[in-house]
This record gives structure tokens, C-alpha cells and sequence, in this order.
């Protein structure tokens, strides 16, 4: 497992819909020369969820929090206010934690609306969010130019990391198929499989 200077916490949805974005990011942030950290790396029903997640935030440096979600979609729908809170922690690990390494923590809000989330948390209203528009494209080059703008120089643009994406999905299809596994199988991948996949292509294996 990478250091914390190196390790980038993921908070997002969970969902179907919003696995090709949670795939593009994972991509990127490996492309960037970080590690991904996400409560769905592992699995084990005995372990507090809240617990995994502080212990997610406190082993990272880097923070990706996505609330294009958690407004309320129709009537009778409740608010998701998982990512609410998961931001809120990290906040507060980085304001409040006794070890000053957690004063330097880089933080990333993402939206799918441009001023989306200071309309939920006006509290937000001082800090910046970029915004994806639920396009893959626009959100690897969120994610790309906020490692650039937080000190990480030696980086590819995004258009070559996308075009990267891109190829290694297509690739990825023929090699796994081969493998003899199904469609629907690589569509919803498990996230720690993925990850391992994507370490195979960026090791050369």
C-alpha cells in the first residue's frame, strides 16, 4: 500500500449509473501517480463501515468528494448525505487531528452543476468545486488539472489521459473476454479487481 502523501480518498455514489465516472477517476488518479482509497477496496462484514472510512481518510492526503448527489431526485426521495458527512470528517481530520502532516491535506469537491453544492451547503460557499456535468471526460480533466494545481507538475493533459482511458477500456474488453469472461462481468467489475487490472497496464504485465 502506497504512503499518505500518495493515497487519495474516494467519496462518492455507489451506483450503477455512476460507475463509468467512479471507473474514469480511478483511472486518472493512477495516471497521476496516486493510489486510490475507497470504502469498496475490501470487503468484510464484521467491520464497521464509519470506522473503515475514518480510517480511509486518515491514511490519505488526498480527498475526491463527489455531491452531485445528494440532492433529492423526486418526490418522497430522502437526501444522500453519506458524502456530506464522509466530507465533513475530512474537514475535520485535517482542521482538528493532533498531527500537524493532516494540516496539508488537499481537498477536491466535485459537482455535476456548477454552484450545485453551495445550494445544499452554503456553508461550501467559500471553497471551490469543479464541476463534471456527469461526463467522463470533463471529470478526468477535473480531477487531472486539481492534482496539477496542488503542487503534482510532471503530469499528462487531460486530452492524452482520456484518449489513454479510453484505449485501455477498449483493450481491456478483448483481453477479459478472452479470458473468458462475460460482458456483464467486466461492466460491473469489483472495484479492488479493477484497480488491479489498471496496475497491470501502468506495470507493464
Amino acid at each position: 500500500m502506497s504512503s499518505f502523501d500518495k493515497n487519495v480518498f474516494i467519496n462518492c455514489p455507489y451506483d450503477d449509473e455512476y460507475l463509468p465516472l467512479l471507473k474514469s477517476m480511478i483511472f486518472t488518479i493512477k495516471a497521476c501517480g496516486f493510489y486510490p482509497r475507497i470504502a469498496l477496496e475490501r470487503f468484510n462484514s464484521a467491520e464497521v463501515r464509519l470506522q473503515k472510512i475514518k480510517q480511509l481518510i486518515e491514511e490519505s492526503c488526498y480527498s475526491i468528494h463527489d455531491l452531485s448527489r445528494i440532492r433529492a431526485v423526486s418526490a418522497g426521495d430522502y437526501f444522500r448525505l453519506n458524502m456530506a458527512l464522509e466530507l465533513g470528517m475530512d474537514i475535520g481530520s485535517r482542521d482538528y487531528h493532533p498531527d500537524p502532516m493532516f494540516r496539508e491535506k488537499k481537498l477536491l469537491v466535485l459537482e455535476n452543476e456548477r454552484y450545485s453544492v453551495q445550494k445544499g451547503l452554503s456553508d461550501m460557499s467559500f471553497g471551490d468545486c469543479k464541476s463534471h456535468e456527469g461526463s467522463e471526460e470533463k471529470l478526468i480533466k477535473c480531477v487531472r488539472d486539481w492534482f496539477y494545481e496542488s503542487g503534482t507538475k510532471k503530469i499528462k493533459p487531460a486530452s492524452i489521459i482520456w484518449n489513454d482511458f479510453n484505449v485501455f477500456m477498449s483493450n481491456l474488453y478483448v483481453e477479459k473476454t478472452e479470458q473468458g469472461y462475460k460482458t456483464e462481468e467486466i461492466d460491473q467489475i469489483l472495484i479492488p479487481e479493477y484497480i488491479d487490472w489498471i496496475d497491470e497496464r501502468f506495470n507493464g504485465k
